[in-house]
């Protein structure tokens, strides 16, 4: 049986193989309006395959949003509009979907970490609030963009650290109660020191209105995460596909958002793509590096520099996109956060894969001494 699986997964892997070589060859030979085809069922192969290696599979998913965002690129005018109706217009309503999905896997308890381990949240929010944004304004400084492009470089920074990073720290090993409780508290604070820092730093790129900004974060934020704590207590559990929908929901729900924000700012990645890449990365993995040193220095435990790590790095880019169309600038602001997202999963899989294969200090010092006690039982 397990052998039948592998050979179904290589079957992906040569399948993949031989969708990107003609995808190679159709745009070598300029026929490009079956390109983006190909290239995205490469990538969906590739995705398939994935799911046979234990440390690929967690990748699949980002592998699917860069096959569909590859439509978006070749094919935008199928991602703008369907009839009248305009897509961009579904973009904040998903994101209260998934902020809502965020509330129902949370509870009190959660909240009450935060009074279990203040000083691990303490610097994991500090971390997050000031690393983040003084490194997106300095690359946004360093590599010249345009004056809008910049701003979104700046947004990613300035808003709360994401889901995705609870999932990380479970991978990486860290401490998943302190990954839960600062993406808690940074998302309850988003509404009051994101628009500040983006008016101390941005506001020579754009026009920052506090309030507008402030109200926006709430609505899509705040309100959905308290629906959904409400939910998860008097719903909860009673309608088991919906339990189940939610995730998946929620996946979706930030595909379309990522599809919609390319096809927009398609000519603008044109222009300023592989800068802007470069400049996300950059920003990325500085933001792991300090996240994870500062807490070193501090001399916290190894497992809460994993997480504080992963939790400075990793941003709510999706927050980022719906703040960049309240603005009227998904075009342009919110090329970042479309970029953001999909990279910050690939490096913080790799992060976290490689952490999880090396055990935290602490732990390793447990399991020699559990190791000795077995040792001087059997010799007694």
């Amino acid at each position: 049986m397990a052998t039948t699986k592998r050979s179904v997964y290589f079957i992906f892997y040569i399948l993949a193989s031989v969708f990107l070589l003609a995808y190679l060859a159709m745009t070598i030979g300029g026929l490009h309006d079956w390109s983006g085809w190909l290239l995205m069922l490469a990538f969906t192969s590739l995705a398939v395959a994935f799911r046979g290696n234990k440390m690929l599979r967690g990748l699949s998913y980002t592998v699917i949003i860069l096959g569909v965002v590859s439509l978006a690129m070749y094919y935008p005018q199928h991602f703008k509009t369907v009839g009248a109706f305009k897509l961009s217009a579904l973009i904040v309503p998903l994101l209260q979907i998934i902020m809502f999905g965020m509330g129902t896997e949370l509870s009190l308890k959660d909240f009450a970490q935060v009074l279990r381990m203040p000083k691990g949240i303490i610097v994991g929010i500090v971390c997050h609030y000031t690393l983040m944004p003084l490194i997106g304004f300095t690359v946004a400084t360093l590599f010249h963009f345009p004056g809008e492009i910049a701003a979104g470089i700046i947004l990613v920074g300035c808003c709360p650290s994401g889901l995705a990073s609870n999932v990380m720290s479970y991978l990486a090993r860290a401490n998943l109660a302190l990954s839960v409780s600062v993406t808690t508290v940074s998302t309850l604070l988003a509404p009051f020191l994101t628009p500040l820092l983006m008016r101390l730093l941005a506001g020579s790129f754009v026009e920052i209105h506090f309030l507008d900004m402030m109200w926006d974060i709430t609505k899509i934020v705040i309100i959905p995460i308290a629906a959904g704590l409400i939910f998860h207590y008097l719903v909860r559990g009673k309608f088991g596909w919906l339990d189940k929908a939610m995730p998946i929901l929620s996946m979706v729900g930030i595909a379309l958002i990522l599809v919609v924000i390319t096809a927009a700012g398609r000519n603008n990645l044109l222009q300023v793509g592989v800068l802007l890449v470069i400049a996300t990365f950059i920003h990325n993995i500085a933001g792991f590096f300090l996240g994870y040193w500062s807490a070193r220095l501090l001399k916290f435990a190894e497992k809460d520099c994993r997480t504080i790590a992963l939790e400075v790095g990793m941003q709510n880019a999706g927050l980022a996109s719906g703040l960049a169309l309240t603005m009227g600038k998904l075009a342009t602001a919110g090329l970042a956060p479309a970029i953001f997202g999909p990279m910050m999963n690939v490096t913080g899989s790799f992060l976290s894969s490689w952490w999880h294969n090396r055990l935290p200090k602490e732990e390793m010092a447990d399991t020699k001494e559990e190791k000795t006690d077995i040792d001087i039982a059997r010799v007694s």
